[in-house]
């Protein structure tokens, strides 16, 4: 299944999450990502979402585009992310921050490492943190990436693949 297969399975009520598909996916070369990035970005954000039919379009996508350990990274992140953005927005939203002041104590050195490039990891984790809404999470991707070079175009087409994926997975389950 690729993204255009993905598309006709939406209702009518997805006419322009289709459109805004074919114009994230029919336009990566002026993304102001490498495709690395994007189909990294994109490939973390549906394992995020756990959703196998929107899982397999995307990896149909990126199939032969990048190589497998982008692959793995994007599941890195979106696992990592899956931990970090519930602790870190529960430290953001707490009112009481003797919990800020305490040792997080979790496992996270796959970010140390995580098999590709920081930039690329960073953007990765970035969506995954705007879908999974951890403000303190963007705001320190943002950081690193901006310290990194990555463009704001960039930065931009991370999260409206997180805002167009998600209305992806929203407009199938009401089809």
């Amino acid at each position: 299944m690729t993204i255009a297969d993905y598309k006709q399975l939406l209702g009518d009520h997805g006419k322009d999450t289709k459109l805004n598909l074919s114009n994230l996916f029919g336009n990566v070369d002026s993304s102001g990502l490498t495709a690395d990035q994007f189909y990294g970005t994109a490939l973390s954000l549906v394992y995020a979402m756990n959703d196998s039919e929107l899982t397999a379009a995307v990896e149909a996508e990126a199939q032969g585009k990048v190589e497998s350990n982008v692959f793995s990274a994007a599941k890195l992140a979106a696992t990592l992310m899956a931990m970090n953005n519930i602790y870190y927005r529960f430290l953001h939203l707490s009112s009481d921050k003797q919990f800020a002041k305490m040792p997080a104590g979790l496992r996270m050195n796959g970010m140390a490492n995580p098999g590709v490039d920081k930039a690329d990891f960073e953007l990765y984790s970035l969506a995954v943190s705007a879908l999974n809404g951890c403000g303190m999470c963007i705001d320190s991707h943002v950081n690193v990436l901006v310290k990194h070079g990555v463009s704001a175009q960039g930065i931009q087409t991370s999260i409206k693949l997180a805002a167009v994926l998600n209305a992806a997975k929203t407009a199938r389950a009401l089809s």
